[in-house]
């Protein structure tokens, strides 16, 4: 499917840029180049220094890294495609980005009082070793192979759609582009990187929004288009939110219930994302920035997902002579209506629709998509190895030296994510389907132990271990049957290969939890001081008196919108 696509991409005509939309980009880069340089010129000394930002991050860096860290090239070619073939059925896994609240009101003390530096750390504090040693090599082959290799082949079709530039040329020079100021910079760069490329980013998106809004004719056509386009055999179209329990794709409880477990495994529990939290100066800053977080992720479905709807109902208007140029490389199927190449959606919609000053400012929010989503990557794959393998080994290693293998590290990385692209042809027909397919198997055993270990004081280090290998099993033969597509109907087949991955994340997570539970009532518990101040129930007065101070009425007012917004588009699309 990748090769067809990077073939649709090279017959593409090209986007004609003006001098204005070559200013706008030069005057990304400049900004981009001061910001690395003031970022070089202090020096890193420790790990903290450089994995954290010495822990001094401001709630505004915090919420503007999350937004940028997580919205990467698969939500601007997945996402949007998602948008253009599922329609509303991929919003569950955005608007749970109410999850980010969860990160902040419940995880962020318990994160504070442990002063880890990474999640593999805290499971070692709260269960044992091993449980740190196995979420460390999870993660780190999670990033490598599904997250890295998805953004560098996301990114390198977008440039080559956009500008013509050589495939391998685009993703490779975004690798290593992105790498340099990482490597230089550490978190500082990535963060104030991120308050750059944020409005870059929603500035962009918007400006596609309305005007692909504007040329189809409004709302209530895009509304009208998608809705009679129908989806399964059950009554279910493209405008249908919670589809019937009986869709092969999506059924309601898979994607409803398996998108609550992947986003609170995402935001809660990942390294991706909670870095940014634990690089906050306190309680309070980490609190407001997963606030502001959560406020700016409310914007991709609208930014992302509706534009993917909109290139599908303007492929129905043939009088259109910018319908006409997307029909013509999305490529709708004739009996059906289904569009063949959905993963071409938005940068056709930036190729077509965009008049000459304001594609430069689209390119740049593109450009900061892919760069802030892969630095993040970069960061934390680095971080996950120095502390959590190198570290490990070499205890009495001076701070120093952490830093050099820290950069070390982040060039492996990159490395490895260049060896992948020659392997990631056979992602997929949709690339934020694959990687929503291949999170809903990492998520469940690693939630129900976090989960677990903040809510249960009898939760045994050995449940936490056995739950992590067995999930990590399960997991895994499930991937394999998912590619192998074993003969034959039997409840092993069922399980494995034919029930719905998202039904099978649901159902995954509860036999995590009650594994969890009777491995914990059969074995020994922790000890009182080792979960101290980890668990509900263990915190000291002192620690409560910190936590309550760093919030203020207005911290849940503002939750509390974040929350009614999230019920209102359940209502509206339901």
């Amino acid at each position: 499917m990748c090769g067809h696509l990077l073939q649709v991409a090279t017959d593409l005509n090209r986007i004609s840029l003006a001098g204005w939309d070559w200013l706008v980009i030069g005057i990304f880069f400049v900004a981009m180049i001061w910001i690395c340089w003031d970022v070089a010129k202090k020096k890193k000394e420790t790990s903290g220094d450089y994995f954290l930002n010495g822990r001094s991050a401001t709630w505004i860096a915090i919420g503007a890294s999350i937004f940028a860290s997580n919205i990467g090239s698969e939500h601007l070619i997945g996402l949007a495609g998602a948008g253009a073939t599922s329609g509303m059925a991929q919003a569950h896994w955005e608007i749970q980005g109410w999850m980010i609240l969860v990160l902040g009101w419940v995880f962020v003390p318990f994160y504070e009082r442990s002063m880890v530096y990474t999640m593999p750390e805290f499971l070692e504090k709260r269960y044992n070793r091993q449980s740190r040693g196995i979420l460390t090599y999870l993660s780190l082959a999670s990033y490598v192979l599904t997250k890295v290799s998805v953004t560098v082949m996301a990114g390198g079709l977008a440039l080559q759609t956009l500008l013509g530039i050589n495939f391998w040329v685009a993703a490779i020079a975004l690798v290593v582009i992105t790498a340099v100021y990482t490597v230089i910079g550490g978190m500082e760069s990535v963060l104030k990187t991120s308050v750059l490329q944020t409005p870059i980013l929603l500035v962009g998106s918007l400006v596609i929004l309305w005007i692909g809004l504007k040329e189809l004719g409004g709302w209530d056509v895009m509304m009208q288009t998608c809705a009679a386009q129908p989806v399964n055999d059950m009554g279910d179209n493209m405008t249908t939110l919670m589809r019937s329990g009986q869709d092969k794709a999506f059924p309601w409880y898979g994607a409803l219930f398996g998108s609550a477990i992947i986003g609170f495994w995402y935001w809660c529990t990942d390294q991706f994302i909670v870095q940014r939290v634990l690089s906050g100066k306190d309680q309070k800053e980490s609190r407001r920035g997963t606030i502001f977080g959560a406020y700016l992720k409310l914007l991709p479905v609208f930014l992302f997902l509706i534009p993917g709807m909109i290139a599908f109902a303007l492929t129905k208007q043939p009088d259109s002579a910018i319908g006409r140029q997307l029909s013509a490389a999305l490529l709708p199927d004739a009996a059906t209506g289904a569009l063949q190449n959905p993963d071409l959606a938005f940068p056709m919609l930036v190729n077509t629709l965009l008049p000459v000053g304001l594609k430069g400012v689209v390119i740049c929010g593109i450009l900061a998509a892919l760069m802030s989503s892969l630095a993040s990557l970069y960061n934390s794959s680095a971080m996950l190895y120095t502390i959590d393998i190198y570290k490990r080994r070499n205890p009495d290693v001076e701070e120093s030296r952490l830093v050099r293998i820290g950069r070390i590290a982040t060039v492996v990385v990159v490395v490895l994510g260049v060896l992948w692209i020659f392997v990631i042809q056979a992602i997929g027909k949709s690339l934020y389907d694959y990687i929503q397919s291949i999170q809903s198997l990492l998520a469940p055993a690693i939630a129900a132990v976090f989960l677990l270990g903040i809510c249960w004081k009898k939760t045994s280090p050995k449940a936490g271990m056995w739950t992590l290998i067995v999930g990590l099993v399960l997991g895994f033969t499930r991937l394999v049957m998912m590619i192998v597509h074993p003969e034959g109907h039997n409840v092993f087949t069922f399980i494995f290969s034919e029930l719905n991955v998202y039904a099978f994340c649901v159902w995954m997570f509860l036999f995590c939890m009650v594994f969890a539970v009777v491995v914990s009532l059969l074995t020994s518990k922790p000890g009182e001081e080792q979960i101290a101040g980890l668990v509900f129930g263990t915190a000291t007065e002192e620690q409560k008196a910190v936590t309550r101070a760093s919030w203020n009425k207005w911290d849940i007012v503002h939750s509390v919108i974040i929350l009614g917004v999230t019920v209102a588009f359940y209502i509206y699309f339901w």
